[in-house]
């Protein structure tokens, strides 16, 4: 790995785990598991009770990656992640458009200013399709440059 990507590895897995350590915090003692958490996004946390589990995930990827000094390993792992994150995403804004508990009420998403209902539900069913696409087609990639490697 370049100098570059072994700190961006640092640099994510580092943020992963504080990340984690507040998102415990406002689990465990602000009783706060489902508030939003757009700045983590990126790692695939929407809410504080995704970060703990996720920065923890994104920790131990981080360390395997600089251990096995593969920066395509982490290229691979973070697609493949995305892939199935998104998929479940995408399964979950489906229920949600056909169920009669909303526990996401659609005027909690920045993008309800453009889609004045309960539209939001299947955009975002949409948008997780297209990230499982793109995600897929990357892991199909950098599997290939993993394994020709």
């Amino acid at each position: 790995m370049n100098n570059w990507q072994i700190i961006f590895v640092f640099f994510w897995g580092s943020i992963s785990f504080l990340s984690s350590i507040k998102g415990f915090i406002e689990c465990n003692k602000k009783k706060n598991a489902f508030g939003l958490t757009p700045f983590l996004n990126i790692f695939g946390a929407y809410v504080w009770g995704d970060i703990v589990i996720f920065g923890i995930f994104w920790t131990i990827v981080s360390a395997i990656t600089l251990y096995l000094n593969n920066w395509i390993l982490f290229l691979l792992i973070i697609s493949v992640f995305w892939a199935v994150r998104s998929f479940g995403e995408t399964i979950y804004w489906f229920n949600q458009q056909f169920s009669v508990v909303k526990r996401n009420p659609p005027e909690k998403f920045w993008f309800y200013k453009y889609f004045h209902n309960d539209s939001v539900w299947f955009i975002l069913q949409i948008i997780h399709q297209c990230i499982t696409v793109i995600s897929i087609i990357f892991s199909i990639y950098f599997a290939h440059l993993w394994l020709t490697s």
